[in-house]
């Protein structure tokens, strides 16, 4: 079991499976750490008038997400720890990893191929697995 997990949280239901999954590798006295990343990019791209305001309102969604990570993460009885950043987020979440040096980090894939794909930048989710110096557990939350 490990100590220390990072579950990168982008806000989707789907994430509940996530979750589940990084509580059953925890051991006794373990620490999940949800991390949310406002992505810079897309407030950057908004129209000067507007950055403002698209900045807050991803920090808002980013809040509420890792609320919401929070009341699942602890009625599994896991310890948690919140954080938000800004900045890219495959960047981020490696990043986070080793300066907290967490043992594992376990996030959730959307299974996005072609098009879809591509439209979002490329998986975060495989860029993280492919950057990170400790396991990564990838779950399938299939939205």
């Amino acid at each position: 079991m490990y100590e220390s997990i990072l579950v990168p949280t982008d806000g989707s239901t789907g994430n509940a499976r996530t979750f589940e999954h990084a509580t059953r590798v925890a051991g006794e006295g373990s620490t999940v750490h949800a991390l949310y990343v406002v992505d810079r990019r897309r407030y950057r791209a908004a129209d000067s008038d507007t950055k403002a305001e698209v900045r807050k309102s991803l920090e808002l969604e980013g809040d509420r997400a890792l609320d919401e990570a929070r009341t699942r993460l602890e009625e599994q009885g896991a310890t948690v720890e919140t954080v938000r950043r800004d900045g890219i987020p495959h960047r981020e979440v490696v990043d986070y990893a080793e300066e907290t040096g967490v043992d594992i980090v376990v996030m959730g894939t959307h299974g996005r191929t072609g098009r879809d794909r591509v439209a979002h930048l490329g998986s975060v989710t495989q860029r993280v697995v492919e950057s990170v110096d400790v396991p990564a557990m990838v779950v399938d939350i299939g939205e």
